[in-house]
């Protein structure tokens, strides 16, 4: 899952040729009167998906051997005013799966930028997907199939690694400071990190591009809840015909609709960015209540109460699946998205194991 993050020739993906175009930084009028381009969605999209595509091409610099001014990944990163602080190593194979960016403050000053941008974070944990080449694609696939059997990237070394490396950054800038951002198998590990730090009480700001949505497990899982169902009407009705009263029946519904306003005021707490082309199947299924694909999208309201996610929705994007699932459109300028926001009922089975512990 997202091998066309980064994909096709190294080269190709200059930052002067393939990269955002008309980016502008503040001015000091601007911080004076505490606006700035990051307290814009588009900019911090725009911003965030790039420090993406620079730990894509960390791992490709890495291979193809540059370094130094032939190095593709810093210019992902410099016009943002940020720098590198680490690169995340898999263990497995020594490959690059992510970079933890901080604000450079002397990188600001030279362009007489004096103050941090209002809204601009402290630091960012960007992961990549899956690079489909010799030297990664085998650790890379692993973690696919271990996401596509489990729907679960606990047990990878991945997942291990990005949670301590965001902890430390938590404990430098504080979590209202911090955001982690992934495409993909990056995305599933986002996605996964931001929810262990939830289940403590930490909430950082995460943004998910194409995030996975298909797993074997979650098939799995429906077919157990059905023959759940059917097991309790069955059970139900063998009561009802010895003359008993079904009172377990109805305080587990009483118990199951406490729970779910539970879950709508406690997810408020935690609500994640997805970026969702519905051309990818991938991603897609993240759409619809139902867990179907579909292109309907509500319109954004502030006050809708069971908002469990801002999901972006490229309605002008591309349409077939290889670059619909690439990393390349949230960042491109012709793109058009449409903020909805959707009680998907996927994104629900998410939250709720977060929130909700099972009787």
């Amino acid at each position: 899952m997202g091998g066309s993050g980064g994909g096709g020739k190294p080269p190709a993906w200059e930052f002067h040729a393939t990269g955002p175009r008309n980016l502008s930084n503040p001015s000091w009028r601007d911080l004076i009167r505490s606006t700035s381009t990051w307290t814009d969605p588009s900019y911090r999209r725009i911003a965030i998906s790039c420090f993406v595509q620079a730990a894509y091409l960390l791992e490709f610099d890495r291979q193809e051997n540059r370094t130094g001014e032939n190095a593709l990944a810093p210019n992902w990163w410099k016009p943002f005013k940020y720098k590198l602080v680490c690169s995340l190593i898999d263990s497995r194979d020594e490959s690059i799966y992510g970079a933890l960016l901080e604000w450079d403050q002397l990188a600001a000053l030279s362009d007489l930028i004096m103050l941090r941008p209002n809204g601009a974070p402290k630091a960012v944990l960007a992961l990549r997907g899956t690079i489909l080449k010799q030297l990664t694609v085998a650790r890379d696939l692993e973690d696919d199939l271990r996401f596509f059997a489990r729907e679960s990237l606990r047990s990878s070394v991945r997942f291990v690694g990005a949670l301590e490396v965001l902890k430390s950054a938590i404990d430098k800038h504080g979590s209202n400071n911090v955001c982690i951002a992934g495409h993909s198998l990056g995305a599933g590990f986002a996605m996964q990190v931001g929810k262990t730090l939830a289940q403590d009480g930490i909430f950082v700001e995460c943004h998910l591009f194409n995030p996975p949505s298909v797993s074997l497990g979650m098939g799995l899982r429906k077919l157990q809840e059905k023959a759940d169902k059917v097991f309790k009407r069955y059970i139900s009705g063998s009561s009802s015909n010895a003359g008993e009263i079904s009172c377990p029946r109805e305080k587990g519904e009483i118990a199951s609709e406490i729970g779910e306003e539970k879950l709508i005021k406690e997810v408020k707490r935690w609500v994640p960015n997805l970026y969702i082309n519905n051309c990818d199947y991938i991603c897609c299924f993240y759409l619809d209540r139902s867990g179907e694909a579909t292109v309907a999208a509500e319109k954004h309201d502030d006050s809708h109460s069971d908002a469990r996610a801002k999901v972006f929705v490229i309605t002008k994007g591309p349409q077939k699946f290889l670059k619909a699932h690439g990393l390349q459109q949230w960042w491109s300028d012709d793109s058009e998205l449409h903020l909805a926001v959707h009680d998907s009922k996927l994104m629900y089975r998410h939250l709720k194991s977060l929130y909700v512990k099972e009787s």
